[in-house]
């Protein structure tokens, strides 16, 4: 058959909105192998074409419809210079007083921090709350629509209230500062208008204000926002670092994802034991060894000597290196061919430390050994780390 000419075709996605970005596609069309299929748009041609695994596979070109790429990185280099310019303002313009005053309320809170906003301020205040929480300062986001239909009552008179709302004038936050008022709550505002209401309610006021937002039409909440973010961020870090917040109480909070594990997973959480483990005494025929090693789906046993303690180590790869040398080394012990001086895991290691130490023990810069035996504090092999294990963990 004849090459199809070039066509069009304009992609759409999930949520209706068609892309700016057209699929210039050229190929052959064969024969159809009589198969349905549904296009994107909805229809089914019946056969599926040039989609369908007979046919030969056609090549995409993607063609911007952006008139001018050039204006926008432009744009986009704007938006980020002006948002950054706004940030470095803020941070030479924030009174030293109100910073520690902010910093100070948040320490000295014997109940929790409740944030609250309304819309894009509403959403930074969530990040807000939820990084207090994961940093030890126990803190809940009040959406102020739900507090006068009795979310309110989260708010106890231990709470401090953190308020953010740029122009300092949302109706649905006026509306549940009288009750916290009422219950002695202080209240920190962060807000671009200190004159505002929601200004005078507070006992600090964190200046948030900018000299226009980077939306070109200046109505969009842009500039204001990140200003909000880097804000509260930093106030954030600086009450953990007040705090002294370590590492290990941020684990806590963290148990789930790879963080979490890299944080909490200990050695011997990861590390295989019992039959999982080949351990021989050194007297062991290397032939024997091999045995060992197969019946514990390893990739290397662990020599003991008469005290129990770890004596080396040896890996098919040892055993594999020997047989060049000829059969004979089978009905040799094991100690003949083990390595005397194998790198040893402490088993009170996080499991992340004994990934480090794997690299270590292996020779090449930036590699690391398959496995390494996990001792105790007296020598005594308890269990055998394998990098795989490592990687299956999400450690890796």
């Amino acid at each position: 058959m004849q090459p199809t000419p070039v066509g069009r075709e304009s992609s759409r996605f999930g949520n209706g909105l068609s892309s700016n970005i057209t699929l210039e596609a050229e190929w052959k069309r064969g024969t159809g192998c009589g198969r349905a299929t549904r296009f994107l748009n909805g229809s089914s041609p019946g056969c599926a074409g040039d989609l369908c695994p007979s046919q030969p596979r056609r090549d995409f070109k993607y063609n911007s419809q952006v008139k001018d790429t050039n204006q926008s990185v432009k744009e986009v280099r704007r938006v980020l210079e002006e948002e950054a310019d706004a940030i470095r303002a803020t941070a030479a313009r924030l009174h030293p007083d109100v910073i520690e005053a902010t910093v100070e309320l948040l320490l000295a809170c014997p109940g929790r921090v409740v944030v609250t906003g309304m819309g894009k301020s509403g959403a930074v205040g969530r990040k807000f709350a939820s990084t207090l929480s994961s940093t030890g300062t126990p803190a809940l986001f009040l959406h102020p629509a739900e507090g006068v239909h009795g979310d309110l009552g989260m708010v106890t008179e231990h709470d401090v209230v953190i308020a953010f709302s740029y122009s300092g004038e949302t109706d649905e936050l006026l509306a549940v500062l009288p009750a916290i008022d009422r219950l002695g709550v202080p209240i920190i505002a962060v807000t671009g208008r200190p004159e505002s209401t929601l200004g005078k309610a507070g006992r600090v006021v964190l200046d948030v204000a900018v000299d226009h937002e980077a939306c070109p039409l200046h109505l969009a909440p842009t500039t204001s926002t990140t200003l909000m973010l880097a804000v509260s961020d930093a106030i954030a870090i600086a009450v953990m670092g007040a705090r002294r917040f370590t590492t290990d109480q941020y684990a806590a909070r963290h148990p789930a994802g790879s963080l979490g594990r890299r944080l909490l997973l200990r050695v011997v959480d990861v590390m295989r034991t019992g039959d999982a483990v080949a351990i021989v005494p050194m007297d062991t025929l290397l032939r024997d060894t091999l045995f060992a090693i197969t019946r514990a789906h390893a990739g290397a046993a662990i020599v003991v000597g008469t005290d129990g303690k770890v004596a080396g180590l040896v890996t098919d790869g040892d055993v594999r290196r020997r047989l060049l040398e000829g059969v004979d080394c089978l009905a040799q012990p094991v100690s003949e061919t083990m390595n005397v001086h194998p790198g040893l895991v402490p088993d009170n290691l996080l499991a992340v430390e004994g990934l480090d130490l794997l690299g270590e023990f292996h020779p090449i810069p930036g590699a690391r050994a398959g496995e390494a035996p996990v001792v105790d504090a007296d020598g005594r092999p308890v269990g055998m780390l394998m990098l795989k294990d490592l990687v299956k963990a999400g450690i890796v």
